[in-house]
């Protein structure tokens, strides 16, 4: 992939100046949810599943050669559209990329005032997962 988690995060913010209102926002996210790949039941373990989410979510990853593999579901439209736009981001990146980059997206898109605060708390939760992998991968 050529372009870093960086690029990544301001190409997204492009894409979402495109829309005037935030239920189209929403749309958008549901939909890019919508295509997140297949997550195989059997990988729906408690030892998968993210803490602090409202809705169910399961995150696997894999180290191939120097980048993080992500997968991730849910079982709420909005939610696994969150995931989209985490794995958008941090997926298939190296940990030194991934730890570099702070999700300022959050900000810049107002993910911050429109989501509640159980997604919020969910999507933190998912966020540190992310970084924590990282680390661990980078040490």
């Amino acid at each position: 992939m050529t372009t870093t988690a960086e690029q990544a995060q301001q190409e997204l913010l492009e894409e979402f100046e495109l829309f005037d209102n935030w239920m189209d926002r929403y749309q958008y996210i549901i939909d890019m949810g919508k295509a997140l790949p297949p997550f195989a039941e059997e990988d729906k373990r408690d030892e998968l599943k993210i803490q602090g989410c409202q809705s169910n979510v399961w995150m696997r990853h894999e180290r191939q050669g120097d980048l993080l593999h992500f997968a991730a579901v849910s079982d709420a439209a909005i939610v696994s559209g969150l995931i989209a736009v985490l794995l958008r981001i941090y997926n298939e990146r190296t940990p030194s990329d991934i730890l570099a980059t702070s999700p300022h997206f959050l900000k810049d898109l107002g993910l911050d005032k429109h989501l509640s605060p159980t997604r919020s708390n969910g999507l933190n939760a998912m966020l540190q997962r992310i970084y924590r992998v990282a680390e661990q991968e980078a040490a």
